[in-house]
Protein backbone atom coordinates (compact mmCIF):
# COMPACT_ATOMS: atom_id res chain seq x y z
CA UNK A 1 0.00 0.00 0.00
CA UNK A 2 1.32 3.53 -0.34
CA UNK A 3 -0.02 6.53 0.90
CA UNK A 4 0.05 10.64 0.48
CA UNK A 5 -0.06 12.02 4.08
CA UNK A 6 -0.96 11.09 7.50
CA UNK A 7 -3.21 14.05 9.16
CA UNK A 8 -3.33 14.86 12.89
CA UNK A 9 -6.29 16.49 14.41
CA UNK A 10 -8.68 16.38 11.48
CA UNK A 11 -11.99 17.34 11.98
CA UNK A 12 -13.28 17.77 9.00
CA UNK A 13 -13.24 13.55 8.18
CA UNK A 14 -15.22 11.93 11.29
CA UNK A 15 -16.77 12.80 14.34
CA UNK A 16 -14.06 14.51 16.72
CA UNK A 17 -10.21 14.80 16.22
CA UNK A 18 -8.87 12.17 13.94
CA UNK A 19 -6.05 10.92 12.14
CA UNK A 20 -6.44 10.17 9.03
CA UNK A 21 -4.63 8.09 6.06
CA UNK A 22 -4.49 9.39 2.46
CA UNK A 23 -3.84 6.39 0.46
CA UNK A 24 -2.68 6.38 -2.96
CA UNK A 25 -4.95 4.55 -5.51
CA UNK A 26 -8.65 5.51 -6.66
CA UNK A 27 -10.31 3.67 -9.71
CA UNK A 28 -13.68 5.99 -9.53
CA UNK A 29 -11.88 9.40 -10.33
CA UNK A 30 -15.00 10.87 -9.46
CA UNK A 31 -15.30 14.66 -11.93
CA UNK A 32 -14.37 17.36 -9.32
CA UNK A 33 -12.67 15.21 -6.57
CA UNK A 34 -11.04 17.11 -3.84
CA UNK A 35 -7.81 15.06 -4.18
CA UNK A 36 -7.23 13.64 -7.66
CA UNK A 37 -3.29 13.66 -6.84
CA UNK A 38 -4.47 10.44 -4.61
CA UNK A 39 -5.55 8.65 -7.66
CA UNK A 40 -2.24 7.23 -8.73
CA UNK A 41 -1.61 3.36 -6.92
CA UNK A 42 1.85 4.23 -7.71
CA UNK A 43 2.07 7.83 -6.27
CA UNK A 44 2.95 9.18 -2.51
CA UNK A 45 5.06 7.12 -0.13
CA UNK A 46 5.49 3.48 0.81
CA UNK A 47 2.77 2.73 4.08
CA UNK A 48 5.96 1.24 6.10
CA UNK A 49 6.65 0.18 9.49
CA UNK A 50 7.74 4.18 10.74
CA UNK A 51 3.88 5.58 8.71
CA UNK A 52 2.06 2.87 11.56
CA UNK A 53 4.06 3.72 14.37
CA UNK A 54 2.97 7.08 13.47
CA UNK A 55 -0.44 6.62 13.01
CA UNK A 56 -0.47 4.54 16.84
CA UNK A 57 1.55 6.94 18.39
CA UNK A 58 -1.61 9.45 17.35
CA UNK A 59 -3.96 7.03 17.93
CA UNK A 60 -3.18 6.30 21.99
CA UNK A 61 -3.62 10.35 22.68
CA UNK A 62 -6.58 10.42 24.71
CA UNK A 63 -8.05 13.29 22.87
CA UNK A 64 -7.98 11.34 19.55
CA UNK A 65 -11.51 9.83 18.76
CA UNK A 66 -10.06 7.76 16.08
CA UNK A 67 -8.94 7.36 12.79
CA UNK A 68 -10.16 8.10 9.15
CA UNK A 69 -9.45 6.14 5.94
CA UNK A 70 -9.44 8.58 2.81
CA UNK A 71 -7.51 8.89 -0.58
CA UNK A 72 -7.95 7.81 -3.20
CA UNK A 73 -10.25 4.88 -2.07
CA UNK A 74 -9.05 2.65 0.38
CA UNK A 75 -10.63 -0.41 -0.93
CA UNK A 76 -8.88 -0.12 -4.87
CA UNK A 77 -7.28 -3.39 -4.90
CA UNK A 78 -3.84 -2.64 -4.17
CA UNK A 79 -5.09 -1.18 -0.91
CA UNK A 80 -8.25 -3.21 0.28
CA UNK A 81 -5.91 -5.69 2.31
CA UNK A 82 -3.78 -3.73 3.89
CA UNK A 83 -5.98 -1.25 5.07
CA UNK A 84 -8.45 -3.95 6.74
CA UNK A 85 -5.09 -5.58 7.95
CA UNK A 86 -4.32 -2.21 9.76
CA UNK A 87 -8.12 -1.75 10.73
CA UNK A 88 -7.44 -5.12 12.32
CA UNK A 89 -5.14 -4.12 14.57
CA UNK A 90 -6.14 -0.72 15.32
CA UNK A 91 -9.16 -2.35 16.50
CA UNK A 92 -7.25 -4.79 18.85
CA UNK A 93 -4.70 -2.37 19.82
CA UNK A 94 -7.51 0.66 20.45
CA UNK A 95 -10.97 -0.69 20.73
CA UNK A 96 -12.29 2.64 22.16
CA UNK A 97 -11.39 4.77 19.10
CA UNK A 98 -13.71 4.72 15.78
CA UNK A 99 -12.92 4.03 12.70
CA UNK A 100 -14.39 5.33 9.35
CA UNK A 101 -13.61 4.73 5.68
CA UNK A 102 -14.67 7.24 2.95
CA UNK A 103 -14.71 4.72 -0.20
CA UNK A 104 -16.31 5.57 -4.05
CA UNK A 105 -17.92 2.29 -3.83
CA UNK A 106 -21.48 1.43 -2.58
CA UNK A 107 -22.09 -0.42 1.00
CA UNK A 108 -24.49 -2.84 -1.25
CA UNK A 109 -21.22 -3.91 -2.73
CA UNK A 110 -19.06 -4.39 0.04
CA UNK A 111 -21.38 -5.62 2.73
CA UNK A 112 -19.84 -8.87 2.92
CA UNK A 113 -16.50 -8.07 2.65
CA UNK A 114 -14.15 -9.02 6.36
CA UNK A 115 -13.40 -5.13 6.48
CA UNK A 116 -17.01 -4.23 7.48
CA UNK A 117 -16.46 -6.36 11.04
CA UNK A 118 -13.83 -3.52 11.94
CA UNK A 119 -15.42 -0.50 10.50
CA UNK A 120 -17.60 1.99 12.66
CA UNK A 121 -19.08 3.98 9.80
CA UNK A 122 -18.52 4.43 6.28
CA UNK A 123 -19.27 6.88 4.04
CA UNK A 124 -20.49 5.21 0.48
CA UNK A 125 -20.79 6.61 -2.86
CA UNK A 126 -18.47 8.23 -5.57
CA UNK A 127 -18.50 12.01 -5.54
CA UNK A 128 -21.08 13.63 -7.64
CA UNK A 129 -20.83 17.31 -8.83
CA UNK A 130 -24.23 17.63 -9.98
CA UNK A 131 -25.48 16.62 -6.00
CA UNK A 132 -22.62 18.92 -4.14
CA UNK A 133 -23.99 20.58 -1.48
CA UNK A 134 -21.23 22.09 0.98
CA UNK A 135 -24.02 22.08 3.79
CA UNK A 136 -23.79 18.01 4.11
CA UNK A 137 -21.81 16.99 7.06
CA UNK A 138 -19.08 14.33 6.38
CA UNK A 139 -19.98 14.04 3.01
CA UNK A 140 -19.40 15.99 -0.52
CA UNK A 141 -22.71 15.66 -2.59
CA UNK A 142 -26.45 13.98 -1.45
CA UNK A 143 -26.39 10.54 -3.14
CA UNK A 144 -23.06 9.85 -0.65
CA UNK A 145 -24.43 7.89 2.61
CA UNK A 146 -22.58 7.95 6.25
CA UNK A 147 -23.36 4.95 7.62
CA UNK A 148 -23.83 3.06 10.87
CA UNK A 149 -21.49 -0.16 10.11
CA UNK A 150 -22.24 -2.37 12.79
CA UNK A 151 -25.59 -1.08 13.60
CA UNK A 152 -26.54 -2.05 9.28
CA UNK A 153 -24.60 -5.30 9.82
CA UNK A 154 -27.13 -6.43 13.06
CA UNK A 155 -30.24 -4.85 11.72
CA UNK A 156 -29.14 -5.96 7.72
CA UNK A 157 -30.25 -2.92 6.39
CA UNK A 158 -28.71 0.63 6.19
CA UNK A 159 -28.83 2.62 8.78
CA UNK A 160 -27.34 6.32 8.22
CA UNK A 161 -24.62 7.56 11.25
CA UNK A 162 -26.64 10.08 13.31
CA UNK A 163 -24.63 13.73 12.87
Amino acid sequence: MRYHNITKDDMLNGDGLRVVLWVAGCSHCCKECHNPITWDPNGGLDFDQAAKEEIFEELSKDYISGITFSGGDPLHVRNAYDVKELAKEIREKFPQKTIWLYTGSLWEEIKNTEIVKYLDVLVDGEFECDKKDVSLHWKGSANQRVIDVQESLRQEKVILHDS
